[in-house]
């Protein structure tokens, strides 16, 4: 009878009405009766879905959404009573938000005071959820359509989804308090659920304020146990992307930054703990990947050099203490690198990004300077050869490569800029602490630049580069031991046999393939590929006529109607630091 009486009435006299009609619903609701408690919830939602066209700014909802969320949470022993009074108390909730959130002149639900029982009430609900469980395409029942923690999770939609600017923090402070009180950070399944919820439901413009939000999480749990704050990473790591297609200007250095200095404290702490921490630093960069995935690629160029910027170059005796850092902030770029797509070599390697790159290169860490290499390959390969090209071989016919022709801008970039980089190939193959995975990876960075690049107008530096890597391994005037040496001549008969298969030179392929096969009928195997740490070598003969030949270099070159007068190995200096000059006899 009084919910007919509340539909009969008129807008206009509907205040008067109310407040008579509310307080029967509250002294309802105060029994402790389950069958009052939810007609009386049904009575409210029937109100709440009225609209008024004025409203009663001395109208206060406080009493209904504490009673609602402690619905929410019901204990009953009866489990069909206590879902059937839970079910109540989130409609009731439901009704509440309704009527006030479209409104700012009523009485303001985003206060504190009622997003920390509402929000919570609707996280314990969602908690209890079987699908959690499942897998994520299984069909639910018909039952769970009507279920606690299903119309919890479409509350928790619709108030994020009305929630403004302003006001998504109120909803996000509560979650994550949730979260914490209730150890829910591991394991973080149903903080992921929780945070996608979120960030589907919330327009779309304020999915940046979420990723802040879980950064300063980070920052107030920076003393938190690792296995916490991986968690808390990894959840990031699994929404940042959604926020990256929104993020535009300072906001995506923000988050980039926010991330590496997350990344350099941890990297602090690290030296003082386990394995544990490296599985944080796993996550962050995890989630730097994702967020920089979803980021046009001239975005992608300016974090890569943000992060570059960001990278301490370690000298003298330092080098021990900021090693790790430097190795995690370059996983870092490597990580966002391979979500780049390279169009044009002068666009992905601009002056204040090769350089310190380069430099990098010369570490005296071997590890490190694969990882550099590393970087290189991702940027330099634009037609995924590399997997094809990670060990020296002379049987290049059998790799199937695919090779475009080389563009005139292209051209220019190595032309400018290979003195430089050839000069680093070259000092870093001379570190007497090279491995055999360190000249691989040298071997197929300048074998992709040879792919990517590798013209008539770039043939002549090409061949030089060879020559020096040739002199370097006949040299006297370095420490390098003679299984490093075989492996340098073993590089350059690869390279040089690349070449010919790339620039379509007759002279020089019959030339490179006569020089393997000299090789081999000499029993000169130490001196191609495949590369080894030992070497079993009797009696090594004279090298003369197994080495490469600058003057035969220069009359393929002739004969090829190309200018020969470049193919020298003259001197190449450069202006990195850590280089040592080499005199070749």
């Amino acid at each position: 009878a009084m919910d007919q009486l509340l539909v009969a009435c008129h807008a206009q006299t509907l205040n008067l009405f109310v407040e008579s009609f509310l307080r029967i619903v509250q002294k309802l609701l105060e029994s402790t009766e389950p069958e009052l408690q939810i007609l009386a919830t049904q009575s409210f939602v029937k109100f709440a879905n009225i609209e008024e066209d004025t409203p009663s700014y001395h109208r206060r909802y406080d009493f209904f959404v504490s009673k609602f969320s402690s619905m929410c949470h019901s204990n009953h022993s009866d489990l069909g009573v206590r879902d059937s009074i839970r079910l109540a108390g989130i409609k009731g909730l439901q009704g509440v938000i309704r009527k006030t959130v479209s409104d700012d002149l009523v009485e303001n639900i985003w206060k504190a005071q009622h997003m920390d029982k509402i929000v919570p009430s609707l996280l314990y609900n969602m908690q209890d959820s079987r699908y959690l469980e499942k897998e994520a395409n299984s069909p639910e029942p018909e039952e769970e359509k009507n279920s606690p923690p299903s119309l919890a999770e479409t509350c928790i939609r619709e108030l994020v989804g009305r929630a403004s600017f302003g006001h998504v923090r109120c909803v996000l402070k509560p979650v994550l308090k949730h979260l914490d009180h209730h150890d829910l950070w591991v394991p973080n399944q149903f903080a992921i659920h929780t945070f996608r919820i979120i960030m589907f439901s919330i327009q779309s413009q304020y999915s940046y304020a979420v990723v802040e939000s879980l950064m300063n999480h980070l920052d107030e749990n920076s003393k938190s146990s690792p296995k916490i704050r991986t968690s808390i990473a990894d959840v990031l790591s699994k929404i940042i992307a959604i926020a990256a297609e929104e993020s535009v200007g300072p906001s995506v250095l923000e988050i980039i930054n926010s991330l590496l200095t997350h990344l350099r404290g941890s990297v602090d702490r690290e030296r003082g703990s386990g394995g544990e921490e490296r599985q944080y630093q796993d996550a962050l960069i995890n989630a730097l990947g994702e967020f920089a995935a979803h980021l046009p690629d001239y975005q992608k160029i300016e974090i890569m050099m943000f992060i570059m910027s960001k990278v301490p170059y370690i000298t003298g005796d330092h080098r021990k203490g900021n090693a790790l850092l430097q190795q995690m902030l370059l996983k870092s770029l490597l990580t966002v690198g391979r979500r780049y797509h390279t169009v044009a070599l002068n666009t992905t390697f601009p002056l204040s990004f090769l350089d310190p790159l380069m430099r990098m290169s010369l570490s005296s860490d071997s590890d490190m300077r694969i990882l550099v290499q590393r970087i290189l390959q991702t940027l330099l390969d634009r037609h995924s050869n590399t997997e094809k090209l990670l060990k020296p071989t002379v049987n290049v016919s059998e790799l199937e490569l695919v090779a475009e022709k080389c563009s005139r801008s292209d051209a220019i970039f190595l032309r400018k800029n290979s003195p430089d980089m050839f000069q680093c190939f070259l000092d870093g193959l001379e570190h007497d602490n090279n491995t055999v995975e360190n000249i691989e990876a040298v071997y197929t960075t300048i074998a992709l630049l040879i792919v990517e690049v590798a013209c008539d107008d770039t043939l002549s530096d090409f061949l030089n580069l060879l020559l020096r890597i040739q002199d370097l391994a006949l040299s006297a005037n370095n420490n390098l031991p003679q299984a490093q040496r075989y492996n340098l001549h073993a590089v350059v008969a690869s390279l040089l046999i690349l070449l010919p298969h790339i620039v379509t030179i007759s002279p020089l392929k019959d030339y490179s393939e006569k020089l393997v096969e000299e090789r081999r009928s000499q029993n000169a195997g130490h001196l191609l590929p495949e590369l080894l740490v030992h070497y079993d070598v009797r009696s090594p003969g004279p090298l003369d006529s197994l080495l490469v030949d600058k003057q035969m270099l220069a009359e393929c070159m002739k004969a090829a109607g190309l200018d020969s007068a470049h193919v020298t190995p003259a001197s190449m200096s450069h202006s990195y630091p850590e280089t040592r000059t080499t005199t070749i006899y």
